[in-house]
């Protein structure tokens, strides 16, 4: 499977404060079924000040400590991109790390606060979408507004924007209305890919397989390689 969310890189937001245990993490990424990862620091300026040309240093010190460790995981570079507009300037800098590309369009991961969708949310993302930027909306489920009325997603996906679910979501690791908003959206066929958003061993682990599991028994093991490998691999084969 392909995780196409999670936060692994160590001692930079969130995630893994140490490289042991991102070296755990990413063991156990692997012990779950994931052989290739798109690693997503937060990029959001008023709290973490992550940029691209640092963060690719940043991964290949790590690629060398996955390497000496013979723990097998495909890792490449992305971003969790808080929505606002103090990150237009890091986007004219070419400092904003993309998860890949399709049919020409570049994938963002695009993050809302938990709490509300900020006015100006739909012009912002048609700004991304005439530079040539797909945003994959993270973790709907989870945000209070969505929860309260799953039909506003409606909006993003009619702009063009795509859907990402946690795996933890679904196994109802974030409380029972983010699990039942999850699948209505999944119900409805609004989700494009689902990613474990890992952050540590403890409460955040890698856990796709739990969720491919899930899927695959509700809805058949095609929908669930849909989500969780086909559209993942279209998305980084154009990286």
């Amino acid at each position: 499977m392909i995780d196409l969310h999670c936060h692994i890189l160590p001692g930079i937001d969130d995630g893994p404060s140490n490289m042991e245990s991102a070296l755990s993490l990413a063991q156990l990424a692997v012990k779950n079924g994931i052989n290739s990862a798109v690693l997503t620091p937060h990029i959001y300026p008023a709290r973490w000040n992550n940029q691209k040309q640092q963060l690719l240093c940043d991964i290949e010190i790590f690629k060398l400590h996955l390497a000496s460790q013979k723990i097998v995981l495909d890792v490449h570079l992305g971003g969790e991109v808080r929505i606002g507009d103090d990150i237009l300037p890091l986007l004219e800098q070419d400092q904003i790390p993309f998860l890949g590309a399709v049919d020409g369009m570049k994938v963002m991961l695009l993050e809302f606060p938990d709490k509300l969708i900020p006015v100006g949310s739909e012009n912002l993302i048609r700004h991304f979408l005439n530079l040539g930027i797909r945003p994959l909306i993270a973790h709907p489920e989870r945000n209070t507004i969505v929860q309260n009325q799953p039909d506003k997603v409606q909006t993003f996906l009619n702009l063009g924007c795509w859907l990402q679910v946690t795996a933890g979501s679904i196994l109802n690791q974030f409380g029972h209305t983010a699990r039942k908003t999850a699948e209505y959206l999944i119900e409805n066929n609004w989700v494009h890919i689902i990613a474990s958003d890992c952050h540590n061993v403890q409460y955040r682990p890698p856990n796709l397989k739990q969720a491919y599991d899930v899927i695959a028994k509700e809805h058949g093991a095609d929908y669930a390689d849909m989500l969780m490998i086909e559209n993942p691999q279209q998305i980084i084969a154009g990286r």
